[in-house]
């Protein structure tokens, strides 16, 4: 599509809203309402920090000044320009992305309206323009609390804690403040904006799948969809064309309708591969339509070629939850994606610089966490070429969704427009309905299955996958509970808990065969600190501030500073005490939380297949915050990204607790090669090696390889290096329980970072 992109600065102007109620368009608004410049992409946020009119959000106590806009209407303005060469065709606006409730004008008259932020939305404005001169477009923005507050909530219908909204609106679940984000309810066009030509004939649909492999060739299945204004459907045909390097396939087909679907064998495939197993093989196709022997519309994209398989028992003794991509299981190793900014315009701006840390941390799986929005083509192309798969929620988290037949057209849009969007992407290797709301049902109480069975994940999402990508896995919960199984009886599990030692017996013996969520708090660097909290509230952390960016709305909590409290009862179970400056407290936890996030990736490697992987939380903060993540907002590394990247190579090399009279000591080989490892472990004070050899691990194993004699009294470092393929690598293991010295963990920590492959390292 011919198109002219809208970005850039626009009016924005805003009132709020009397009575609950948006007013009715009028260009009289322009007279009475105030105006400042907003952009686009953006929001009204933003705009007014830019403007003057309120402080950062983002800094100190400032977040609650921006309560009071939740029930403000917005109306951004611009003008346009529509060359006359266009006169005659169909007009398309696109906008994709709008937050959230929203009419749309053109030289005064209304073009459409959009009610969710998460997905894109086009009007046709053909008859609404005028060719040659100028145009304008107005995007009326009303107050998304008014809207909703005026829907019915059934009692059925539950937020997460005190946020029923989330309930009855299309946006990120997270906007209301929740886990990991702030209460910060946007308003907006957070993603661009263009207007285009749209051709008559054209593509509407493309679907690749690869459905079987076998030696030497692959069986695609290719579906097409188009729209046509001929007088018949006769004369048209297919040419769908692909090339990866040297490696070629090109198949025609005659069109004899609309819709049409085909298997095509691939002759020696290319195939993709997630990181660390092969390569991440893209072909790039060509679709053609074809009318006459004339080629009326083209699209192209890169797929991969692969196969996804999940093998899932939840039979009591004879649990799984094993992936297998092109018939080989893959251990997964990965971190839970969560929104990369509260104010998602910004996403894009950071989206490169998110990624790198997937890169180097070595992760070869992402969940994309229910509370957000859905990522864009970037990011799904970003894992694809990388070969990190996706674990890819619907964008419902911890909410009682209604049951009733109102809401399931909205569903029906946003899941049915974003598969078809994103289902070309090798990288997603599954659909999940949501986060935790089988979880948060079992704390109800309720009398039967039926009271809280969720009908949008257990049938209306199972229907739209079936519908647009049936060659792709729904699991319907994370994690999914089915009737007569609790959180802690399926195989697939988040581990929360008590969050007290990390050594306890809750993390120490898991029964789950896979963990999607783990993790533990860690306090950011204090340079980072002094950036978000004022200088008279930086220490110690039992203040207003602190509560606020841990993130708790202050308004409704009853304990304020809860995960400051734990965060600073880990720091006192490791040290036996609090130190007195805010410096010594972010290093110490920062230690804590290195070693405790460390310690749950070596369990579940060493128990390899036994356990079937690991996505820790979280890896980047989406606001200034105090937090689980290991990077956090202003993308500073905490030590447990560190020590993370360690433990996540390929061939990893890794100690367990004392069993007995010793420490044993195991290799992890995620490769699809055998590979000869050569170990040597020092104790980190004497310097002296306690065990050392060379030993031959299988492809896609583990092994035990000896024990080094110990002590339950022991309180030392190993230090661990071994040598593969001409490489070496490091890691480490800390004997022993708390209480530790503080001075002795800091000599430690020395010793650690220093070794092969060095980090940088300020807290």
């Amino acid at each position: 599509m011919n198109s002219i992109s809208l970005n850039g600065e626009w009016k924005l102007y805003y009132a709020m809203e009397k009575g609950g109620k948006a007013d009715t368009f009028s260009p009289d608004m322009m007279n009475t309402w105030k105006c400042i410049p907003g952009n686009v992409p953006g929001c009204a946020q933003e705009a007014l920090v830019d403007a003057g009119i309120e402080e950062d959000p983002y800094y100190g106590e400032n977040l609650y000044a921006f309560t009071r806009y939740e029930y403000y209407q917005w109306l951004y303005a611009r003008l346009f320009f529509v060359p006359d060469a266009w006169k005659g065709e169909s007009i398309i606006l696109r906008f994709d992305g709008i937050d959230t409730i929203a009419d749309v004008y053109i030289n005064g008259k209304f073009a459409g309206n959009a009610a969710n932020m998460m997905v894109e939305h086009e009007f046709d404005i053909s008859g609404f323009v005028k060719f040659g001169e100028e145009n304008e477009i107005h995007v009326h923005i009303h107050s998304a609390m008014n809207e909703i507050r005026r829907q019915e909530y059934t009692v059925g219908m539950r937020g997460t804690a005190h946020r029923a909204e989330i309930c009855r609106i299309r946006k990120p679940p997270h906007s209301f403040g929740w886990d990991i984000a702030p209460r910060l309810v946007t308003a907006g066009v957070w993603r661009g904006v263009s207007i285009g030509i749209q051709k008559p004939t054209r593509i509407l649909e493309t679907y690749f799948a690869c459905s079987r492999i076998r030696e030497n060739e692959a069986d695609l299945q290719y579906a097409i969809r188009f729209t046509t204004d001929a007088d018949t459907l006769e004369d048209f045909s297919l040419r769908v064309s692909g090339a990866c390097g040297e490696r070629k396939f090109e198949f025609t087909e005659n069109l004899a309708f609309v819709s049409a679907n085909y298997r095509f064998t691939v002759k020696d495939p290319a195939l993709w591969y997630p990181k660390g197993t092969g390569e991440a093989a893209l072909y790039e196709v060509k679709t053609e339509l074809i009318h006459k022997g004339e080629v009326i519309d083209t699209k192209k994209e890169k797929i991969g070629l692969r196969t996804v398989r999940l093998e899932r028992d939840f039979t009591p003794g004879n649990q799984k939850f094993k992936i297998f991509v092109n018939g080989q299981p893959i251990f997964m190793k990965g971190t839970n994606w969560v929104p990369l900014d509260a104010m998602h315009h910004r996403d894009a701006q950071r989206l490169e610089k998110a990624f790198q840390l997937i890169a180097e941390s070595g992760v070869n799986i992402i969940r994309c966490w229910g509370g957000n929005t859905y990522e864009d083509h970037a990011f799904f192309d970003l894992c694809d070429r990388e070969g990190v798969m996706v674990w890819q929620d619907f964008a419902m988290g911890n909410t009682n969704f209604p049951q009733t037949p109102d809401f399931v057209p909205a569903i029906d849009e946003e899941a049915g427009k974003f598969i078809k969007k994103v289902r070309n992407h090798p990288s997603i290797a599954f659909w999940c309905s949501d986060n935790e709301i089988d979880y948060k049902n079992e704390g109800f109480d309720y009398p039967s299955r039926e009271s809280s069975y969720n009908r949008i994940a257990y049938e209306v999402l199972p229907r739209l996958v079936q519908s647009h990508d049936p060659y792709r896995i729904l699991i319907k919960s994370s994690p999914e509970i089915p009737a007569g199984f609790s959180m802690y009886t399926v195989p697939e599990q988040h581990r929360w808990g008590a969050r007290a030692w990390y050594k306890d017996d809750y993390y120490r013996d898991i029964n789950a065969r896979f963990i999607s969520e783990y993790g533990f708090h860690g306090c950011p660097a204090p340079s980072s600190i002094e950036k978000f909290i004022p200088k008279e509230q930086l220490w110690p952390l039992d203040n207003i501030v602190w509560a606020i960016h841990s993130t708790e709305d202050v308004r409704f909590e009853k304990y304020l500073n809860g995960r400051n409290e734990l965060m600073a009862k880990h720091v006192k179970i490791m040290y036996g005490d609090i130190p007195d400056t805010l410096e010594e407290f972010a290093l110490l936890s920062q230690m804590y939380q290195g070693e405790a996030v460390k310690y749950q990736i070596e369990r579940v490697r060493m128990q390899k297949w036994d356990k079937t992987g690991i996505i820790w939380w979280n890896m980047l903060d989406c606001w200034p915050q105090i937090s689980d993540s290991v990077v956090d907002y202003y993308f500073k590394k905490k030590l447990a990204f560190h020590y993370i990247k360690r433990v996540q190579t390929p061939v990893c090399t890794m100690i367990s607790d004392l069993r007995d009279w010793g420490y044993p000591v195991y290799i992890a080989n995620d490769t699809p090669s055998d590979k000869t490892v050569s170990v040597s472990v020092r104790d980190a004070d004497t310097k002296a090696e306690v065990f050392s050899g060379t030993y031959t691990v299988s492809k896609n194993s583990a092994k035990s390889i000896g024990s080094i004699p110990g002590f339950i009294s022991d309180k030392k470092v190993f230090l661990i290096t071994w040598t593969v393929d001409n490489q070496t690598y490091a890691n480490h293991f800390l004997t022993g329980a708390p209480a530790y010295n503080p001075e002795d963990m800091k000599r430690w920590l020395s010793e650690i970072k220093n070794l092969p492959e060095p980090f940088e390292y300020e807290a």
